[in-house]
């Protein structure tokens, strides 16, 4: 059965309704294996993770804590081949009006253009990468062809 792969764009703009953030800059990184998303603030206490997602400057930020029960530490190796244990979780993305169960490792991109990096784990058998294109499944959603 041949499964038709939608096109998506260098980055878009995402809903994560697992997390309660709406219009979110992600970056489409077919080098990375996991998604990643920033956080402002990461605790671990009495076997429950504590999780604000975002800063209060970016786009789609609630400053709403998220406590997950279930959760893992991975390693994870950056682009300049350091390796660091980071938390994962397993959360929803909204694309093309379509939401997609994924893991999420949890990191400091502060300092990043884009808080979400979406890895091959999400994009592989669903998605085909045109980096000529930009906020493809945004401008679908939102009727602008």
């Amino acid at each position: 059965m041949k499964r038709d792969k939608r096109i998506i764009g260098k980055d878009d703009i995402a809903d994560f309704p697992a997390f309660k953030l709406k219009d979110v800059p992600v970056k489409i990184d077919s080098g990375a294996y996991t998604s990643t998303i920033h956080c402002s603030n990461i605790i671990e206490e009495e076997g429950k993770l504590k999780v604000i997602f975002l800063e209060h400057r970016q786009s789609g930020f609630t400053g709403e804590v998220f406590v997950f029960d279930k959760f893992q530490v991975k390693k994870v190796r950056s682009s300049n081949g350091e390796e660091q244990d980071r938390y994962k979780v397993v959360g929803t993305i909204n694309l093309f009006g379509k939401t997609y169960k994924t893991e999420f490792t949890l990191s400091q991109r502060k300092k990043m253009r884009y808080p979400v990096l979406l890895g091959r784990k999400l994009l592989n058998n669903k998605f085909l990468i045109d980096t000529a294109l930009s906020k493809v499944s945004y401008d679908n959603s939102n009727n602008i062809l």
